[in-house]
């Protein structure tokens, strides 16, 4: 049996309409230009420096994965981040996520089982102590550390709330 160029025709047509549908779609990537907003190192090893450009000197190597940072701004590839301990300098894209972390800041803080703050404490992580952070709520963020998870005051951790 020969087949005819009616379902072909339906098959290009269909294709072109798909096509058609993908190209007047806006593309879902992030805005990066709306600086500020959260991030963390996606690499072993990220340099940070005084301005963006790679001729520019490196003020700092951080060797920590998932590190939380702040964008602030926004140039080209590059984007001016501002660490948990205060410190500013240029990064390049390529080496930021928008993969939510947090860091535990102050003292030691209960992590506890449920997300309202009440519930039992689970474990009580240290300052300096990383996780991933999720959604937070009521002043209270979900929290895994290491597969440990729990939920954590918002005003613990550094990389909570608006940027």
């Amino acid at each position: 049996m020969i087949p005819t160029r009616a379902p072909l025709r339906r098959i290009v047509t269909a294709l072109a309409g798909g096509i058609v549908l993908a190209a007047s779609t806006p593309a879902r990537a992030a805005d990066d230009s709306a600086a500020p907003y959260w991030a963390s190192l996606s690499k072993d090893q990220t340099n940070m420096r005084v301005g963006p450009g790679r001729e520019y000197r490196i003020n700092w190597v951080y060797v920590r994965k998932g590190l939380p940072v702040k964008v602030l701004r926004v140039m080209g590839g590059w984007r001016l981040v501002q660490d948990p301990d205060g410190a500013r300098g240029w990064m390049l894209a390529q080496f930021l996520s928008r993969a939510r972390s947090g860091l535990v800041k102050g003292s030691v803080t209960p992590i506890r089982a449920d997300a309202n703050g009440g519930g039992a404490v689970l474990w009580r992580a240290a300052p300096g102590v990383q996780g991933a952070l999720g959604d937070c709520r009521d002043g209270w963020c979900a929290f895994d550390i290491g597969g440990r998870k729990g939920f954590v005051a918002q005003d613990a951790v550094w990389g909570a709330g608006t940027p």
